[in-house]
């Protein structure tokens, strides 16, 4: 069975749900603290796909996700880079993707840095649950999943820097569609998020970074409707374990 590195540590707090989630989609997944990544960066050639969770690592501290790049950025670019050129899985979920921008694999590597993730535009944290869809795009997580018009996809939120923009926004977003590279977006703008974009990918489709937490939504009991058939998380998982078999 394909394996799936799951960071924790720096303040990283979403890593049993992160991993409980690659585990149903069929991977055999370990929880690695970001330091022994950082002793041994080549460790990560063992496994098949990666995961960077939620949280507030370093605090937050200089920004989301910010001193998280950084350490990575320091001690295992040049292997995370491998990792994607090889073609395997990464998914960032909130702190996640932030940390995925900041390391320059979203939304295109070995570019300036072009968009960020700003406060939302009311200024507070939110943490609510918000129904999202899926744009017809190049992402390998996101790939067949359509929206339930019986019950409308949803996700939880909870964050406080989850407002995508860009200096030049319209420059930005014209280039991103054009690449088919906005996998997620909200139904209705709830933070300030350019054109409602809840994640994006690279342009390879394997780096997923996403504001929601779908590893929070993997059972129905756990959605607010409780109707079964209602949690959805688990699609976006089980869609990267059969990329990597199909590979």
């Amino acid at each position: 069975m394909p394996k799936a590195m799951i960071l924790c540590g720096d303040g990283l707090n979403c890593e049993r749900e992160t991993a409980s989630a690659f585990d149903a989609a069929g991977f055999v997944s370990s929880i690695t603290h970001i330091n022994e990544l950082v002793r041994n960066p080549k460790i990560l050639g063992s496994f098949q796909a990666m995961g960077i969770p939620g949280g507030f690592s370093f605090g937050d501290e200089l920004g989301s996700g910010q001193i998280l790049a950084k350490k990575l950025r320091t001690f295992a670019s040049h292997e995370l880079r491998d990792f994607v050129r090889r073609g395997n899985p990464v998914i960032g979920i909130c702190n996640g993707f932030q940390a995925l921008v900041k390391l320059g694999l979203l939304p295109w590597p070995d570019t300036p840095q072009e968009i960020a993730l700003a406060h939302n535009s009311a200024g507070n944290f939110i943490n609510r649950w918000v129904e999202v869809e899926f744009p017809d795009s190049i992402c390998i997580w996101t790939k067949g999943i359509e929206d339930d018009a019986r019950i409308p996809i949803q996700y939880p939120v909870r964050h406080g820097e989850g407002r995508v923009t860009a200096a030049d926004e319209s420059k930005v977003l014209q280039e991103l569609k054009r690449r088919r590279q906005i996998p997620l977006r909200y139904r209705q703008d709830f933070n300030g998020s350019m054109d409602r974009i809840a994640g994006l990918c690279d342009p390879s489709g394997v780096v997923f970074g996403l504001m929601p937490h779908p590893e929070a939504a993997v059972s129905d009991w756990l959605h607010p409707s409780k109707e079964k058939g209602s949690a959805r998380g688990l699609d976006i998982f089980k869609n990267a374990r059969r990329y990597v078999d199909e590979r």
